[in-house]
């Protein structure tokens, strides 16, 4: 155990911080700018994928939520899996998340090029991924309590601007407000094609975004070892995912798909801003341009945090180099968040060869790492129910809901999600670059000895 105090992160997160520090990190890109794509695929029945993942990550945070409070730590779920699967276990858990995450910054990143050419046409979408990758480096040496602020704010713009559209988006449904009087109502989720327009078999090739987009919500469980009252503040947030994924997802898409024909979605525009744009709001599109801009920087910033927590619990077990475990005066992981926003200008030579598929790629591996976590979480949850005592079990401050048939159900569900990853050319690459990567992370494990040394 460390306890020198250059290697002790800070607790300076209250639970207002913490409670949209996850709810921000999970509203981003993919529910921004993916949803586009999702909704060509599913059509209307998108609300119902959202619904669904939504069910199946708030079983998740339950799992995730029974360990965190029970043994609030910085690094969570890795340090989890190393007590009770092993050490292998907990070993690519904590490597694979933080690979997860750098995928996800890159799609974060890329969305910022993608964005910032609504403004500026003619320049280059590496240049504005660069730029947007110093600056939330840059942030991330803040004391933590400073970018939990901060972090809270980048998140309120984006809660604030939904719940705006949404009451707007009903203003127009049941009264016709910015449709001159003329209540449009909900036929256009029936019109198109129907509700299922591409069958049940679009529903399930659109998983891969709608995982995607609730990425980041298991942030929580990383959070624990840097906030001030671990139980009140973490049972607090996990108790409202689920009602929060309803608002922000579900009755979100359903005013957006109510108010514009799904068929009229072509991907290249945020769903959010077309239907601002419908709404005659005058400077509608750059204004929600700027929102989702800050929703990327946004989900960045969070991505950045994780990383570094990440790479630092990695060193403090001695499964990374011990420069990842230092920390800054204000109590930060300040080498491991340099290295990982090393690995992360990868992004940006990406956007400068590949700049029109990049996203798709990113995005596909990111899910493949997600669900890769959340399989791990589940399982660590199920492993550790199996090595309590009947006392234990029933001394529990927090339990996981209808134990073990919720477990099982919601692991089976992420095992789907894996398989259809393959249905689709575009998401293929994350079955070649997840499994090659898991690989050698366990080649590496024995080339270094790392199983040696651990029991």
């Amino acid at each position: 155990m460390q306890n020198s105090k250059d290697s002790q992160l800070h607790r300076g997160l209250e639970e207002r911080h913490i409670a949209l520090m996850s709810l921000g990190a999970a509203i981003g890109v993919g529910l921004f700018l993916g949803s586009a794509s999702a909704i060509k695929l599913a059509g209307p029945a998108i609300i119902l994928a959202y619904a669904i993942g939504g069910l199946i990550i708030y079983l998740i945070m339950r799992a995730l939520g029974e360990m965190a409070i029970k043994n609030p730590v910085a690094g969570s779920f890795s340090r989890y899996a190393s007590e009770f699967i092993g050490p292998l276990a907990g070993y690519i858990t904590g490597w694979n998340y933080w690979f997860l995450w750098i995928a996800t910054c890159m799609a974060e990143i890329t969305a910022v090029g993608i964005y910032m050419q609504f403004w500026y046409p003619d320049t280059a979408q590496w240049a504005w991924a660069l730029a947007a990758l110093v600056i939330m480096t840059t942030i991330n040496f803040l004391a933590v309590k400073a970018y939990g602020e901060l972090e809270f704010w980048f998140s309120l713009i984006k809660i604030v601007t939904i719940i705006v559209m949404i009451v707007l988006g009903f203003g127009m449904i049941f009264f016709g407000i910015g449709n001159a009087g003329d209540a449009i109502g909900f036929s256009n989720l029936f019109s198109h094609g129907g509700f299922f327009p591409n069958g049940i078999s679009g529903v399930i090739l659109s998983f891969q975004m709608v995982m995607f987009a609730y990425l980041g919500i298991e942030m929580l469980g990383v959070t624990a070892g840097e906030v001030k009252n671990p139980e009140k503040s973490l049972k607090r947030a996990i108790n409202t995912v689920f009602y929060r994924i309803m608002l922000f997802y579900v009755l979100a898409l359903t005013v957006i798909l109510s108010i514009t024909p799904w068929d009229q979605m072509t991907g290249e525009d945020s769903p959010f801003v077309m239907m601002f744009d419908r709404i005659g709001i005058p400077g509608a599109a750059g204004i929600i341009q700027f929102v989702v801009l800050t929703a990327a920087l946004s989900s960045c910033n969070s991505g950045i945090f994780s990383t570094g927590r990440m790479l630092f619990n990695l060193a403090q077990q001695g499964e990374s180099p011990k420069r990842f475990g230092r920390v800054t005066k204000n109590g930060v992981p300040g080498t491991a968040i340099i290295v990982s926003a090393i690995v992360l200008l990868f992004g940006v030579y990406l956007n400068y060869m590949e700049a029109e598929k990049v996203f798709t790629y990113v995005t596909s591996v990111a899910t493949f790492g997600a669900l890769w976590t959340w399989g791990t979480i589940l399982v660590t949850q199920i492993c550790s129910r199996k090595k309590m005592s009947l006392e234990e079990k029933q001394s529990l401050a927090y339990k996981m809901p209808f134990f073990p048939l919720t477990s099982y159900f919601a692991l089976a569900f992420l095992v789907f999600v894996m398989i259809v990853l393959g249905f689709s050319p575009d998401t293929r690459i994350a079955l070649i670059v997840g499994p090659i990567w898991i690989i050698l992370l366990v080649v590496l494990y024995y080339a270094t000895g790392l199983h040696k040394r651990k029991k």
